[in-house]
């Protein structure tokens, strides 16, 4: 089977019993971002980056992509959200674990900046819409570069 090059068949491939909730949490991401960001396939996910037209130098790792910020997947046995600042920033990590359980009844899966949702009739959509706030383009950026460009 092909893999999704496009936004609209990465959200065809979710599986109907997953899709509605999928779509919320892409929209709610989309909503809550602030200007500047792009929506894009990334890694084979859905990705919301930082243009190349707005940050030339690119993801350090191959800087003919453009610097990634936030990533959502349908794997397997959950549904996955990706944030590279709770990554970059301690602050932003510590408050985000402190404010799961005010929103979620299930113990918080995550790794280093992938948030896991097993039980999605349990996603917690404001919360995820608050952390998209978190940071601005220029604010991510310059984050980025104070972690890499030591």
């Amino acid at each position: 089977m092909n893999k999704p090059t496009t936004i609209k068949d990465y959200l065809a491939s979710v599986s109907e019993d997953r899709r509605s909730s999928f779509i919320k949490l892409q929209k709610t991401i989309r909503k809550h971002l602030p200007k500047g960001f792009q929506a894009t396939m990334s890694y084979g996910m859905l990705g919301w980056v930082v243009p190349v037209k707005t940050y030339p130098d690119g993801y350090h790792c191959n800087p003919k992509l453009p610097l990634p910020f936030v990533n959502l997947a349908n794997q397997k046995r959950f549904i996955a959200v990706y944030h590279s600042g709770m990554y970059a920033d301690k602050k932003v990590y510590d408050w985000f674990v402190k404010e799961y359980p005010k929103h979620c009844k299930y113990k918080l899966d995550m790794g280093k900046s992938c948030v896991r949702f097993k039980k999605i009739e349990d996603i917690p959509y404001e919360l995820i819409a608050e952390l998209m706030t978190k940071f601005t383009v220029e604010e991510w950026i310059n984050l980025y570069e104070s972690k890499i460009k030591k």
